[in-house]
């Protein structure tokens, strides 16, 4: 299989987990190399993403490595044999890769955790909001990059509305209510969409008030996917130069923390629908 120049953040996720497996086993390069019938080399670039692995050698892998979790080896097999082109491919080339990788974790994830203070979450926003804030980025974006960046925002929302969607919770900060991107009519129907999503079954919109005081990571937008099995959860935090993605077991516990604490601290999800309609009421 011929290397790839720019691998997706869910391959280098694919080869982070077979060197973390491999390192665990306390074995070297070579001997995953002479196992596999390959050179050193295209074993490091399996572990970095750059060279695709089949499932058949994933599962020979963790067979030699004394991986007893058979349901850790089936979710990297199947990582390991997806090879189908995702719907953000289109955008390659178009928009930065981050974006995608973004989209990419959505579409695989089981669940989604979102917490934000300042914004909305990207699967909750109207085609309205998203353009108002892309607008408003610096450097500023170009007409043409805005439209690209809204389309790819509304075509991620399919993965709440497609045959098996996924489980979506928002915790939403009242100041992301309250600031009006694109003016008072923009807002206005950004927050009805908001009540109208909060209804599927799928769909949690929780809202933290003012009143709820400080709050852990309060000015970090943050995004916990839930993997097939735990060990492949993931954590998308947004920057000012793109997403930034970690799975360390010490940080992902750290962001199930403060999805706990959102959850104790936020409104049920009744109570933040007519808070939500509220603010819509008189804006």
């Amino acid at each position: 299989m011929p290397p790839r120049s720019t691998p997706t953040e869910r391959q280098k996720r694919l080869g982070a987990e077979l060197r973390k497996m491999r390192l665990s086993a306390d074995v070297t390069t070579d001997y995953a190399a002479g196992l596999l019938g390959l050179d050193r080399t295209k074993v490091s670039n399996m572990e970095m993403g750059i060279r695709a692995i089949s499932p058949e050698r994933v599962r020979m892998l963790a067979c030699n490595y004394d991986c007893q979790d058979a349901a850790y080896t089936d979710a990297l097999a199947g990582m390991a044999g997806d090879r189908r082109r995702g719907w953000w491919e289109v955008y390659r080339g178009q928009l930065p890769a981050g974006l995608l990788d973004i989209a990419e974790l959505e579409w695989h994830a089981k669940s989604v955790h979102a917490g934000l203070a300042m914004l909305l979450p990207g699967l909750l926003q109207t085609g309205g909001y998203a353009r108002a804030l892309f607008a408003a980025a610096l450097p500023p974006l170009s007409a043409m990059e805005v439209e690209l960046r809204v389309a790819l925002r509304m075509q991620r929302q399919q993965v709440l509305h497609r045959e098996q969607p996924i489980t979506y919770v928002g915790y939403v900060h009242e100041a992301a209510l309250r600031v009006e991107f694109g003016g008072a009519r923009v807002m206005r129907t950004q927050l009805d969409h908001l009540c109208d999503v909060s209804r599927l079954d799928n769909v949690d919109v929780r809202v933290i008030p003012f009143s709820a005081g400080a709050f852990p990571g309060a000015g970090q937008a943050m995004t916990y996917a839930e993997g097939p099995v735990p060990q492949l959860d993931t954590v998308e935090l947004d920057s000012a130069h793109g997403p930034e993605f970690t799975h360390g077991e010490a940080q992902l516990s750290k962001y199930r923390g403060h999805l706990t604490w959102m959850e104790g601290a936020s409104l049920p999800p009744g109570a933040s629908r007519d808070f939500i309609h509220d603010i819509a009421r008189r804006t």
